[in-house]
C-alpha cells in the first residue's frame, strides 16, 4: 500500500492532537518532531523535510491555531495543506497541441517501465477521446520493439516502427509524418534507456527533442528507488528540461519518499502514477487527493471517478431497482459482483475510504476476501438457470446443494452459508423499499436490519 508507513505514523501523531481542547507550543513542537522522523523514515529528502517542518511549525504556532476551539483540527488542516503544496498543490495536465498533433516523449533509465507506461498513457488518453499512436524508438535493448508491439496489440493501439537499423531521431521524424497523414492526434515516443545516465544517452535524447520538438517530455522513474529517483529526475531535467514525471510502482512503495521529494527538488510536477501491473492501473496524480489519503481522510472523488469509468451505469441502475424488489436473484447478485470487481482490488479501494485506519489495516490479507468472492462466483455458476433465478428451490433441496458444491469445488456448508447470506441481504434490502424503510427506522438507527 502506497505511503503505508508514513500514513500510519502521521495519523497516529495527529490523533494525539485531535483529542486535546487546548494546545501548547510544546504539544506542537513534539508533534512536529514526530512528523519530521516519519518523513525521514519515508526516505523524503532531508532539505525537503527541513523546509516542510519549518513552514508547518510556523503556521501551527500562529494565534488562530493556539486560541482556536478546535486546535487539533486546525493543525491537521495545515499539515494537509502543506503536504498538498509539497507535492505540487494542483493537478498538472498534458499540454495538448492546438494545431493537431501532440508529441509526448517518454524518457528514463532502463528498467523504470517506460515501454509499459507508453501503453498505459495511451490507454488513458484514448479514454479522453484522443487517437494515440506509439513509436518504437528503443533500437538497442533486445526485443524492445517487439515488447512495445505486444503492449500495443493488448490495448488495440497501433505502433509505428522502422526496425532497429535506423537512427532514433529518423524514426521519430518518420512517425510524426505518418501520424499527421493518418489522423492521429497524439504520438507517444518510447525512447531507449541505460542502466545509468551517460553522455551518449543524453545526446540521442537531445537530438530527438530537437528533431520533433515534443510538447511534453515525461520522465519515467521507479518510485521504489527513493532518493535515487530524485537524483535521476534532477539529471534528466538539467539536460532535457523535462515537463513532468510519471512515477511507476507507487503501489509497491510503502515509504513514498520520491513522490514527496521530486516536485520540491526539481520544480517539475508528477503528472501520472502507475499503481499496479494491469494496463488500467494508471492514475492522474492529484496532490490534494494524495495528501488526504496519507492523512486518512480518504479520496472520495477518485473513488467516484473510478466507479463512473468502470461500472456500466445502465446495468447499475437496473440492479439497484431489482435489489429493492422480490425479483432480486442470484443472476443479479452475480452481475453485481462482476461490476464491483471492475473497481479493482479491495486493498486499493480501502485507501480511498475516509477514516480508514492504515495502522489497523497493516497485515490484513485482503486477497482472502477476494478469494472468497471467487468461490461465491463458482457456486452461482454451478447452479442451473432455474436455481439462479429462484434461490428457494436450492434451499429446499439437499441433493441440489450437494450437486452445486461438487460442481464448484466447494462444500455444502459454503453453499448453505451463501444461501443464508443472500436471504439476509434480501431481508435487509426490503427495509429500504417503500414503507418498509420508514417502519424500519422507527425501531432504531439501523431499523430492524438483521445485524
Amino acid at each position: 500500500m502506497a505511503f503505508e508507513g508514513l500514513a500510519s505514523k502521521l495519523q497516529e501523531t495527529l490523533k494525539k492532537l485531535r483529542g486535546k481542547g487546548k494546545l501548547s507550543e510544546k504539544d506542537i513542537k513534539d508533534a512536529m518532531r514526530e512528523v519530521k522522523l516519519a518523513l525521514l523514515e519515508a526516505d523524503v529528502n532531508y532539505k525537503v523535510v527541513k523546509n516542510f517542518v519549518k513552514s508547518t511549525s510556523e503556521k501551527c504556532l500562529g494565534e488562530e491555531v493556539l486560541k482556536s476551539l478546535t486546535p487539533g483540527q486546525q493543525v491537521i488542516k495545515i499539515v494537509n495543506e502543506e503536504l498538498t503544496d509539497l507535492m505540487g498543490n494542483s493537478q498538472s495536465s498534458i499540454e495538448y497541441d492546438s494545431n493537431g498533433l501532440t508529441i509526448i516523449m517518454l524518457v528514463g533509465l532502463q528498467g523504470a517501465g517506460k515501454t509499459t507506461m507508453c501503453g498505459k498513457l495511451a490507454l488513458q488518453l484514448r479514454k479522453k477521446n484522443k487517437n494515440p499512436i506509439l513509436v518504437a524508438c528503443d533500437i538497442y535493448r533486445p526485443a524492445a520493439i517487439k515488447q512495445l508491439q505486444v503492449v500495443g496489440k493488448e490495448i488495440n493501439i497501433p505502433v509505428f516502427s522502422m526496425g532497429d537499423k535506423k537512427a532514433a531521431v529518423d524514426i521519430c521524424k518518420g512517425a510524426v509524418e505518418y501520424a499527421r497523414g493518418n489522423d492521429f492526434n497524439v504520438l507517444i515516443i518510447d525512447t531507449a534507456g541505460r542502466l545509468q545516465i551517460d553522455e551518449k544517452l543524453m545526446d540521442e535524447l537531445s537530438q530527438i527533442k530537437e528533431g520533433v520538438n515534443p510538447n511534453e517530455i515525461l520522465l519515467v522513474v521507479d518510485a521504489m528507488t527513493g532518493q535515487d529517483a530524485v537524483n535521476v529526475a534532477s539529471s534528466f531535467d538539467e539536460k532535457l528540461n523535462i515537463s513532468g514525471v510519471i512515477l511507476t510502482k507507487l503501489d509497491g512503495d510503502t515509504r513514498g519518499g520520491a513522490a514527496l521529494s521530486i516536485r520540491s527538488m526539481t520544480g517539475k510536477p508528477i503528472k501520472f502514477v502507475g499503481v499496479g501491473e494491469k494496463m488500467s492501473d494508471f492514475e492522474i496524480f492529484y496532490p490534494d487527493r494524495m495528501a488526504s489519503r496519507i492523512l486518512g481522510m480518504g479520496d472520495v472523488l477518485s473513488l467516484i471517478e473510478k466507479a463512473q469509468q468502470s461500472i456500466d451505469k445502465e446495468e447499475a441502475e437496473k440492479l439497484g431497482s431489482r435489489m429493492l424488489t422480490k425479483e432480486f436473484n442470484f443472476e443479479d447478485f452475480l452481475s453485481m459482483m462482476q461490476q464491483a470487481k471492475k473497481l479493482g482490488p479491495l486493498s486499493k479501494l480501502i485507501e480511498m475510504v475516509p477514516g480508514a485506519n492504515t495502522k489497523a489495516l497493516q497485515g490484513i490479507d485482503f486477497s482472502k476476501g477476494e478469494k472468497e468472492l471467487v468461490k461465491i462466483e463458482a457456486i452461482i455458476n454451478s447452479m442451473t438457470l432455474e436455481e439462479r433465478r429462484n434461490p428457494p428451490v436450492v434451499s429446499a433441496s439437499s441433493s441440489r446443494k450437494k450437486r452445486i458444491a461438487k460442481g464448484s469445488g466447494t462444500t455444502i456448508q459454503m453453499v448453505n452459508k451463501l444461501l443464508k447470506d443472500f436471504a439476509r441481504m434480501k431481508k435487509m434490502m426490503k427495509q429500504f423499499s417503500g414503507s418498509g424503510m420508514k417502519k424500519g427506522f422507527k425501531k432504531g438507527p439501523f431499523g430492524n436490519l438483521p445485524f
